[in-house]
Formats: structure tokens, C-alpha cells, sequence
């Protein structure tokens, strides 16, 4: 026997692959109350006053869902938005502190600059005073010699 074919005496499982969801079983449930409530034997005043009572009901329950919803949605998203705020004024708060470490540096570096030019001038002034001085000891001894 293939693994198709089937004796009609033996039993067989059908597997239905579509996910369950529960929109079929309410809409049998709403209209099992609908007809509960149409075939039931009392009088058309009670059963409307019925109907009316639990659409009530239904109208209620149905605000408070979309009451918690829309709260839940509001929290959240106020949640997301006080983590972003926080997180920009992280940011914003390492921004200023690297400001303020360049600003040192830059402070430093122009104070190092200035230290090092004066150190500069001063040598270069040094250098030629000694060279001036040096250069008159040269000529008093040129002249020295050319008297002797």
C-alpha cells in the first residue's frame, strides 16, 4: 500500500496546519448570545432591556481596554522619551566636558608657547651679546698685535 492510498475502514488524522486564532471563536460566541438572546422566551420589552443592559456592559468593558491601552501606549512612549532625554543629556554633558579639557589644553599649549619663545629670545639675546663681546676681545687684540 503507498503511503497515499488508505483503506476505508481504517482511521485516518487530518492535521490542519493554519494557526489558531481566537476571531472565529468569538464571533461563534457572539452570535450563539445573539440567538440565546432572540429564541429565549420571554417578552420582546425584557429581552431588549437585556440587550440593552449587556451592551452596556459591553460598551464599558470595551472604553476600559481602550482606556488601558491608550495608558499603556502614553507610558510607554513617555518611558522612550524620558530615556532619550536622558541620554542627550549625557551626551550633551560629555560634550562639555571635552570642551572644557580642550580649552585646558589649548590653554596649556599657548602658555608652554609663550614660555618657550621668551626662553628662546632671551638665549638668541645671549648669544649675540656674547658674540658682541667676543668679537670686541678679538678686535682689541687684532689691534694689540698690530702694535707690537
Amino acid at each position: 500500500m503507498s503511503r497515499h492510498e488508505m483503506d476505508e475502514d481504517s482511521p485516518y488524522v487530518v492535521i490542519d496546519r493554519r494557526p489558531a486564532s481566537a476571531g472565529p471563536f468569538l464571533i461563534g460566541l457572539a452570535l450563539g448570545a445573539a440567538a440565546a438572546l432572540l429564541l429565549a422566551p420571554r417578552s420582546g420589552r425584557a429581552t431588549r432591556r437585556d440587550i440593552q443592559r449587556r451592551a452596556m456592559r459591553v460598551r464599558r468593558a470595551a472604553e476600559k481596554v481602550a482606556t488601558d491601552v491608550t495608558d499603556g501606549v502614553v507610558d510607554t512612549f513617555q518611558d522612550a522619551r524620558r530615556k532619550v532625554e536622558d541620554q542627550i543629556d549625557s551626551a550633551r554633558t560629555a560634550i562639555d566636558l571635552k570642551r572644557q579639557q580642550v580649552h585646558r589644553a589649548m590653554d596649556a599649549g599657548r602658555a608652554a608657547a609663550q614660555e618657550a619663545r621668551e626662553e628662546l629670545e632671551l638665549r638668541i639675546a645671549e648669544s649675540k651679546a656674547a658674540q658682541g663681546a667676543g668679537a670686541g676681545n678679538g678686535r682689541a687684540a687684532a689691534n694689540a698685535a698690530d702694535e707690537i
